[in-house]
């Protein structure tokens, strides 16, 4: 074969390779697909049936059920349950949030500090919750919760009470609407604290020490430079890390499920749990808890769009 003949035969198979371009949509199409099928579809399949007014998985396997247009939002609308299920849950997310933000800096701030001796441990020890199981977790607090006598919470307060010379009856805990969300709120701090304390704890580091000597040769006291120098500095981790808690903590189920399951009287029914028990409790009605869904998801996707615009948290990616 001649050379000339070669080299047409190369650029024949050349032309008939994908591009550069083609071959990086076929890259990524193995990622589409499966976003597709376990994303798209299932978000596309709630919205169509939260038109309908199935019940039961009777229904759909047999598709006995009827579209009836925005009927089950009108319901929701005039239900009360459902804007006591909604203003529960933003207070929950509104209470657990500041409270993460503050621990969190906090033992960021000592985790951090020259004079703190055994900090890698610490953190360490710190950070264990995230390894835990939230069942498991959940369940632990529930016990420590236990309105019984013998709930370590409990049983605290009485001897702290008992030492000054009273003897009060042990807490409710679960059967006071505000006790038990305090329970929830110390339970959720517990669950989601450590991720939001690795993020402040990493911001922290690279915060310039340049600028706290310089801070402290103009005689900037501790508290002033925390205000100007450290806050601004791990402004936008801090914004980043409260907006996907914030919206962890909107979907929050399992500790209201667990402990009282939304009690009492259904006063901490959060917005999950309330769509689920009208989805799958008697009587099953999925058409109705799919549309408690629809609206949870535009809920919560509003809350994070408006948090990323307001925290400017997109800015700079365009020009990456």
């Amino acid at each position: 074969m001649s050379f000339s003949s070669e080299k047409a035969d190369r650029s024949w198979v050349a032309q008939r390779l994908p591009s550069k371009d083609d071959q990086a949509g076929l890259l990524v199409l193995p990622g589409l697909l499966t976003y597709g099928i376990f994303m798209l579809y299932p978000i596309m399949y709630l919205i169509f049936l939260s038109f309908t007014n199935a019940g039961g998985a009777e229904d759909l396997i047999q598709g006995t059920y009827d579209f009836i247009a925005l009927d089950n939002y009108g319901r929701l609308v005039q239900d009360s349950q459902f804007w006591t299920s909604m203003g529960v849950t933003w207070l929950f997310v509104f209470v657990s949030v500041v409270l993460k933000i503050f621990f969190s800096i906090a033992l960021a701030l000592v985790f951090t500090h020259d004079r703190v001796r055994g900090k890698r441990y610490m953190r360490a020890l710190a950070i264990i919750p995230l390894g835990l199981p939230p069942v498991f977790t959940i369940t632990v607090w529930r016990q420590l919760f236990s309105p019984a006598r013998f709930g370590i919470v409990n049983e605290v307060y009485i001897n702290i009470a008992g030492f000054l010379g009273q003897n009060p009856e042990p807490i409710g805990w679960f059967f006071n609407r505000w006790m038990a969300f305090f329970s929830y709120v110390v339970t959720e701090l517990w669950l989601a604290y450590a991720f939001m304390l690795i993020i402040i704890v990493s911001a922290l580091q690279d915060v310039s020490s340049e600028l706290h000597d310089a801070a402290k040769v103009d005689g900037a006291g501790y508290l002033h430079r925390f205000v100007h120098v450290t806050l601004p500095a791990i402004k936008r981790p801090v914004w980043f890390a409260s907006i996907l808690t914030g919206a962890a903590s909107f979907q929050q189920f399992l500790v209201p499920f667990i402990f009282n399951m939304g009690g009492p009287r259904r006063q901490n029914e959060f917005i999950l749990l309330y769509g689920f028990r009208e989805a799958f409790q008697s009587p099953p009605r999925m058409g109705l808890g799919a549309a408690i869904m629809v609206i949870a998801l535009i809920f919560i996707g509003m809350f994070m769009w408006i948090n990323v615009k307001k925290g400017r948290l997109a800015e700079g990616l365009s020009d990456q």
